[in-house]
């Protein structure tokens, strides 16, 4: 009797050893897998002619896996100053973590491109720039820097390593009920919990719409907002958070009927 309460007891110990052994490992990929995050490697020539076509190439990586199935990869570029005229293609996914597309320039300039990435519900906008011809510049010296830059392309100088980008909608109707969505990031990391309004308003009206937004994904922010009149109107973007930031870019954005 004795030997089988022995046997009984050595069986229980077993599993107890067993399920602790397994609560370690699953942990232990819990924790790797919180560790892991999205980078994009984001390869853009240093200089061009004018009407050259070059190839913008975005790599993208989460932890050591290859990004084969990314949401979205486009990118978005401007000719330096003119910040309030950008264009924005679409990549071709080449089914092996690459992401490409061809662009060409009509003009001399340095011009600015981010690289909008959406995958395993992250976001990350890795900025290259590109001097074509003889590269005039109207903002930023030389504009020969080809480095990732963490200016928000409002024309307000941000806190250093913090960037901001306001998807401007296009074309904007009364009533029309539209997506307002920015993507904040600290470091080249998605800034995650910031607390972040926009205040819009028409020029002469003491009115003033305040609207709180949502995170939707790491980094992205997104509310829904219509206009019940036409005009010409400023969208004031305010962010802060915990750690004492508190920043704001201003938009214009016209509505018609």
């Amino acid at each position: 009797m004795r030997r089988k309460i022995l046997m009984v007891m050595f069986l229980l110990l077993l599993t107890v050893l067993a399920a602790c052994n397994n609560d370690t490992e699953n942990k232990a990929e819990q924790d790797t897998e919180e560790v892991k995050t999205l980078v994009v490697d984001f390869e853009v020539p240093e200089k061009a002619d004018v009407g050259e076509t070059v190839v913008l190439k975005a790599t993208v990586t989460y932890g050591d896996e290859e990004v084969k199935d990314a949401d979205d990869v486009n990118f978005e570029y401007w000719l330096q100053g003119d910040e309030d005229n950008t264009t924005t293609i679409e990549s071709t996914n080449n089914e092996d973590g690459t992401y490409t597309a061809e662009v060409s320039f009509e003009s001399d300039g340095v011009y600015e491109i981010y690289a909008h990435t959406t995958a395993r519900d992250l976001h990350t906008m890795p900025k290259k720039s590109i001097t074509v011809g003889e590269g005039v510049s109207t903002d930023h010296g030389d504009g020969h820097d080809n480095d990732e830059d963490s200016h928000e392309h409002g024309g307000h100088d941000l806190a250093e390593g913090f960037s901001m980008h306001f998807v401007k909608p296009e074309d904007v109707k009364v009533n029309q009920e539209i997506e307002l969505m920015v993507h904040l990031q600290l470091d080249n990391e998605p800034l995650e919990q910031a607390r972040v309004r926009y205040e819009i308003y028409q020029e002469g009206s003491e009115k003033h719409d305040w609207i709180d937004v949502e995170e939707s994904v790491a980094g992205e922010y997104t509310n829904s907002h219509s206009f019940i009149e036409e005009g010409m109107y400023t969208i004031v973007i305010h962010v802060e958070n915990d750690e004492g930031l508190h920043e704001h870019t201003e938009h214009q954005m016209e509505v018609t009927k």
